[in-house]
């Protein structure tokens, strides 16, 4: 190894006059031999498994590769292997669904297998493919480097001349190569030293700027299905089932030398703030932190398959830790509650019949929100409740099966502009596919045409942009000219809810709450799968009804209303107009003597103290839309009524 050269970040060789401590070769197997804990550790003719990759990029027992200055580790196995990436061959709902489809029309077996494998399972589908051999799901328990799951070379071994231009699964694999990410290497800098990857595991690393671009993630997540019609036949139709990198394509995040930028990467493989030694096991690195540094944390959002996996470690034959799955749930969780989506409760008009309120959801996300495979749900759960805590509205209650009351349990629910009855409407942000029938069908391979896709659009996104077949909005009526649009502008990645609600003559107080809560397996999904007895779905079955399908929240806002009844109101002042264009209102109170006129903002705040003179006063409001509070106290008592300024 002493003789070995140096290859540059830009792939021309040289020798560095740097000291460098190598390890013995013993030094190395026994170094490797603690790094690769029970991770794969395997070869074939095109792979290696994470084990091999573990030895110099997992943790480092002299604390000097793979850490922050804090101690931190940062290493790309440990952040890896608890991820739903990590286990994407293990997953029990995966395996059930494709037991499910396979079952529904198994004169496709072959078919079905070689799309959900290909990026589920891609070592093993594609070593299968390399040795000319038939990859099955019965392979997968007696194949290591298959149950990698979406590990290091699945990623870093794919050609890069493809990335950004092949999809649904139809990877190309480069078995010599390893492609990373360009560093920032300063002058004086220890080279990149390849020739210790090269010699250890016979593969050459190489730097291209794609593997920090979204690029990278488009193979697998934009999916295309062909479809099927009820009898099993192909139609010659295909069904996008999900487009996930397209819809980053079509939003101002995709803006390539501009602020906004963001890759995939950004969110969901966050960078450290410090450069980092990427590579134990050689002294000399120490003096070579690289950066910029993505972590492996390929942060989503599905927290629940994340708990029923780490609930059962042993059973499906996890390698990561209880203490792994907490760590990544808990990010999975602040990636959800801090940089998905905002929600935002605004009052309307209120009269002693109806309390009306606005929810703006804002996506936050650089795609749909939910994005990726169609189960995954978003619902609004508002609810009212007066002084006594007593519920008055509750629209998307959770039922104690896990479903939302107010879903149509027969069809799918449309989407909602106006909501003024709790118990049959609820707002659910979904994919709904229909067969070619125009049936809703779970089935993804009878999956013809969306009949809704009211999903949370990110920000930018246009019906105009060149890809937009792939990811149509559906089933958004146009009467709904909020959704995606404010100000009468395309692209705001925003949708409003009206909320009537009604009071019957109801005084007092009137506390509102909005969440936006997220479900990425339903049990409305899993309805049609769990129809048929196989032993994989029956297997997932029982642990999905013990683990329990609880949503997480994502956002949620509050309001404080109090509503006073007009007989109270009446004979004391009068208030016009109500509501004022232009913020300039009237008190009058007739022949009583106004004592004092306090004004607050709806949350109680005082914005303006008046000690008027006399009966009649003109009051300026403030120069911003919203509900005002308008106190006032006369010769005869005090009341306090509500005025909308537009």
């Amino acid at each position: 190894m002493a003789g070995c050269a140096i290859i540059t970040l830009f792939g021309a060789a040289e020798r560095s006059d740097k000291p460098m401590n190598y390890h013995s070769s013993a030094e190395l197997l026994q170094f490797h031999f603690m790094q690769e804990g029970d991770l794969p550790d395997g070869t074939s003719d095109m792979f290696i498994g994470s084990g091999k990759c573990a030895g110099c990029h997992g943790i480092d027992p002299e604390g000097i590769a793979n850490v922050l200055s804090t101690g931190e580790n940062v290493s790309p196995a440990e952040n890896w292997r608890a991820t739903m990436m990590a286990n994407s061959s293990k997953d029990p709902f995966w395996r059930a669904k494709v037991a499910h489809e396979v079952s529904i029309n198994p004169g496709h077996a072959q078919e079905i297998v070689n799309v959900c494998t290909s990026c589920h399972a891609p070592l093993g589908r594609f070593e299968a493919q390399h040795d000319g051999v038939l990859f099955t799901m019965n392979m997968l328990d007696d194949d290591s480097l298959a149950n990698d799951g979406v590990s290091c070379m699945a990623c870093h071994s794919q050609q890069i001349e493809t990335l950004g231009n092949a999809f649904s699964g139809e990877l190309t694999y480069n078995p010599d190569t390893i492609w990373g990410p360009i560093f920032q290497i300063n002058e004086g800098d220890f080279p990149m030293f390849a020739s210790a990857m090269t010699s250890f595991v016979g593969i050459e690393p190489v730097p291209h700027e794609k593997m920090s671009k979204s690029e990278a993630c488009a193979g697998c997540h934009t999916l295309r299905t062909h479809t099927a019609d009820l009898s099993g036949n192909l139609t010659g139709n295909s069904f996008i089932e999900q487009a996930t990198y397209h819809e980053w394509l079509n939003s101002s995040y995709n803006a390539p030398n501009q602020a906004q930028n963001r890759e995939c990467q950004g969110c969901h493989m966050p960078q450290t703030d410090e450069p980092i030694v990427v590579a134990s096991g050689y002294a000399f690195l120490a003096d070579a932190p690289r950066q910029p540094y993505n972590q492996h944390w390929f942060v989503g959002g599905n927290s629940f398959m994340l708990n029923l996996m780490k609930n059962r470690i042993d059973q499906l034959g996890i390698t990561a830790t209880e203490e792994h799955f907490n760590t990544v749930i808990d990010r999975t969780n602040n990636l959800l509650q801090t940089q998905t989506a905002t929600v935002v409760v605004s009052e309307g008009v209120v009269d002693n019949d109806t309390a009306r309120y606005t929810v703006r959801l804002t996506n936050l996300a650089g795609h749909k929100f939910p994005s990726g495979y169609p189960s995954r749900r978003a619902y609004i759960e508002f609810v009212a409740t007066d002084d006594n805590g007593d519920v008055i509205f509750h629209s998307g209650k959770l039922m104690p099966n896990f479903d939302v009351q107010g879903q149509n349990t027969t069809t799918w629910e449309p989407h909602y502009d106006l909501i003024t009855d709790d118990i049959n409407q609820v707002q659910i942000y979904e994919m709904v596919m229909g067969d070619v029938n125009g049936n809703e069908t779970t089935v993804l391979e009878r999956a013809n045409q969306p009949l809704k896709d009211n999903r949370l659009v990110p920000l930018g996104f246009t019906a105009n942009h060149a890809s937009y077949d792939t990811m149509v909005v559906a089933g958004v009526p146009n009467s709904d000219t909020n959704f995606n649009y404010f100000n009468n502008q395309e692209g705001s990645g925003t949708d409003d809810v009206r909320y009537h609600v009604p009071l019957n003559g109801a005084s007092g107080n009137i506390h509102i709450t909005a969440r936006l809560m997220y479900q990425p397996v339903p049990p409305k999904w899993n309805h049609e799968m769990f129809l048929v007895d196989h032993p994989t779905i029956n297997a997932f079955e029982q642990m999905y009804l013990a683990e329990g399908a609880t949503p997480v929240q994502v956002g949620m806002d509050e309001w404080n209303t109090t509503i006073i009844g007009v007989e109270e109101i009446k004979g004391y002042f009068r208030v016009s107009p109500n509501p004022t264009l232009d913020g300039a209102i009237t008190i009058d109170a007739g022949k009583d003597y106004i004592k004092q006129i306090n004004i607050y903002t709806a949350s109680g705040q005082l914005i303006q103290s008046i000690n008027p003179n006399g009966n009649r006063r003109n009051v300026q409001l403030p120069d911003i839309t919203a509900t005002y509070l308008i106190d006032v106290t006369t010769t005869r008592g005090r009341r306090v009524e509500k005025v909308l300024r537009r």
